[in-house]
């Protein structure tokens, strides 16, 4: 029944917010707390709810600052060059820049934190996109890709869980699949050129030369600032800012980075500490300080809540063990005709019940359950691990409503999680098909 009852509230989440019905916050709240009352749990109920804030609750406060550091910093003028950089090999042109889009992503992701990649990619490419009238769904959707890839790596949540619950070490499970992950990046590049073409003939204006208008108008976008002296059509570039608060924010953005690679210290106490320092230099006034907190206050507020909100989500089902149910009620249907071809269903599922299962519950609660099963077919469990990172929780993690990244990047971006699922679902799912196809070509699991 718990499984069921499981089933049916993801299911009826993915319906109501993908079809708009409501918004993700009420869905993310409600539909759990209704479904915990209808399996009887309304006595434990509240306790179950705070423990899922409790468990977002770092993530949260991390958010609300690195928000607000990453606004400042855009304000500041300190991704100006990049822009300037990509306008510059991009020559506006929409596919040029969702290319890369993608390869900033790829860099920036090497950190294997997919919150901070959203924060920074997001932060610096924006204003490329709101300025040259370009969707911010082809925004969100690159950085999706390139971003789910990348994930794959062996500091990952997935690939990190994946070791952990089957007992094995990176040159079992990451080494087999890197030409697979090879593969699976050439295919986002050509993914994020596609996305970008059609995104420029969406655009419809484009120059002689084959370069998009930035003066024209269009989907009620800003329209791009430009230097004194422009003439029309002279694409847009960033304001040169101002020495000395450029070279502090360089060197504080480069000092926080390094800082959350090596753990110094809690990312929350970094980016609180980072947003204080960069605040005082970057706005000295009282007046200042308020003017940009005002100014942002909306994006942090719309951050927040949703990571909020689904860890209420979680809490719910992980408090009342649908999770747990909804495990073993999946384990259970395998047939066991299917048993010898069990990497194969792994790696193709994967990427599909990153919706459904959160990472703990499928690497600790599934995979382990699934590579006993394998084992008994004659299959090696790091076949099971290798297929089990080529979707779940990498490719779909930045669709997923479980993960508090995912409603970073819809934030940030602007979007409904909604739309942004039914835009790259079927690019993030043929991302995991191509790799799997190569997983299979080169030999990290059989057919």
């Amino acid at each position: 029944m718990l499984a069921a009852l499981g089933f049916s509230t993801i299911g009826i989440f993915l319906l109501l917010t993908m079809t708009k019905r409501v918004s993700v916050l009420v869905a993310l709240v409600l539909l759990p707390v209704l479904a915990a009352l209808a399996g009887g749990f309304a006595g434990e109920l509240g306790e179950m709810v705070l423990d899922g804030l409790s468990t977002v609750a770092p993530t949260g406060i991390m958010i609300a600052f690195a928000v607000l550091y990453f606004s400042l910093m855009v304000d500041a003028g300190l991704f100006d060059p990049l822009i300037r950089g990509i306008l510059r090999v991009a020559r506006n042109d929409p596919a040029r820049i969702t290319v890369g889009t993608a390869v900033l992503t790829m860099c920036v992701a090497l950190d294997g934190d997919g919150a901070s990649t959203f924060l920074i990619t997001v932060s610096a490419l924006l204003p490329v996109y709101k300025r040259l009238g370009m969707s911010p769904l082809v925004l969100s959707g690159v950085v999706c890709l390139a971003a789910g890839v990348m994930n794959m790596i062996p500091w990952g949540g997935p690939t990190v869980r994946a070791m952990a619950a089957l007992k094995l070490d990176s040159s079992e499970v990451f080494t087999p699949v890197l030409p697979a992950m090879g593969c699976g990046l050439a295919w986002v590049l050509l993914a994020s050129y596609l996305i970008g073409r059609r995104e420029r003939r969406r655009l419809g204006a484009l120059t002689p030369q084959g370069e998009v208008d930035a003066g024209t108008e269009r989907d009620g976008c800003e329209q791009p600032t430009r230097m004194a002296g422009d003439g029309p059509g002279t694409p847009w570039v960033p304001a040169r800012p101002r020495t000395w608060p450029s070279i502090f924010n360089l060197v504080l953005t480069i000092a926080l980075l390094v800082s959350l690679v090596l753990e110094v210290m809690p990312l929350p106490v970094l980016f609180a500490l980072a947003f204080t320092l960069a605040l005082l230099v970057n706005r000295p006034t009282w007046e200042g300080q308020q003017a940009l907190l005002e100014k942002h206050a909306k994006s942090v507020v719309l951050v927040t809540t949703m990571i909020f909100a689904a860890g209420v989500f979680t809490g719910v089902l992980t408090g009342t063990k649908m999770i747990t149910e909804m495990a073993e009620a999946f384990v259970s249907v395998v047939p066991d005709s299917l048993g010898g071809h069990l990497p194969v269903l792994v790696a193709v599922t994967g990427m599909p019940l990153s919706l459904a299962f959160t990472p703990d519950a499928y690497y600790f609660g599934v995979l382990p359950v699934l590579s006993e099963t394998a084992a008994g077919f004659g299959t090696d469990q790091a076949e099971v691990a290798r297929a089990a990172i080529l979707g779940q929780m990498t490719t779909g993690f930045p669709l997923s409503p479980l993960t508090a990244s995912t409603f970073i990047l819809v934030g940030m971006s602007g979007v409904q999680l909604g739309e942004h699922q039914r835009f790259i679902f079927r690019w993030a799912f043929a991302t995991t098909l191509v790799m799997t196809a190569a997983a299979l070509l080169t030999g990290a699991f059989s057919l």
